[in-house]
């Protein structure tokens, strides 16, 4: 099964700042070094340099996509979003993306202090094990990511950029579902790390807001 292309993409919002308070946005970020390249280090989020960021705003009904130098209008999405998703991303987006803007001066909330909602840390909570986000899409959606997460980095390095935030964005788009069936369904097939049994993982809450 394949997900159908049907994104609406586009660069940046086309209104207003505070039109969308109540938004709630799924984003993701690649980044064009990691923790392993020389001169990072283990957890040195500050060391790590965003590539693109892919955004699907609810309320908006869109995709974005923003390179490293269009970070202020990636700041007007967070402005107005009450609620973020992502897949890994208290660990690993948010202390990235955080320091961004930061670094920008970018006057805006702290994104630690809106109410999130990171898929695999409540996946974490239930079942006590980890699953990367193509194995989870695959039992949930019948459909498995196309390329490796190393993969981003070397599309930035060859200039392949729009390669790149197509990549990112079938992250957002994937990510998107699974938040979808989670409000819904209030549950995940989980693949059992040990037996690899699929099986049933469900959650007691509507959603969860984690600080």
């Amino acid at each position: 099964m394949k997900l159908k292309p049907s994104r609406k993409v586009t660069r940046r919002p086309t209104l207003p700042i505070g039109t969308y308070k109540m938004d709630t946005i799924v984003f993701d970020i690649e980044t064009s070094n990691f923790f392993t390249d020389p001169g990072v280090g283990r957890d040195n989020f500050e060391a790590l340099k965003i590539s693109v960021v892919g955004v699907y705003s609810y309320m908006r009904d869109k995709y974005f996509c923003f390179e490293e130098s269009e970070m202020s209008q990636l700041a007007e999405l967070f402005a107005d979003a009450s609620r973020i998703v992502g897949f890994s991303m208290n660990s690993y987006d948010i202390p990235v993306l955080n320091l961004y803007f930061q670094r920008f001066g970018i006057p805006m909330q702290n994104i630690w202090e809106k109410e999130r909602v990171d898929l695999l840390q409540e996946i974490e909570m239930a079942a006590g094990q980890r699953i990367s986000l193509s194995r989870l899409s695959e039992a949930n959606l019948g459909v498995k990511k196309d390329r490796h997460g190393s993969e981003a980095i070397s599309l930035y390095k060859e200039g392949k950029i729009e390669e790149l935030k197509s990549y990112c964005l079938k992250d957002v788009e994937l990510t998107k579902k699974l938040y979808d069936l989670y409000i819904k369904q209030r549950f995940f097939m989980i693949p059992d790390k040990k037996t690899g049994k699929v099986i049933k993982v469900e959650f007691s809450k509507e959603y969860a807001t984690l600080f």
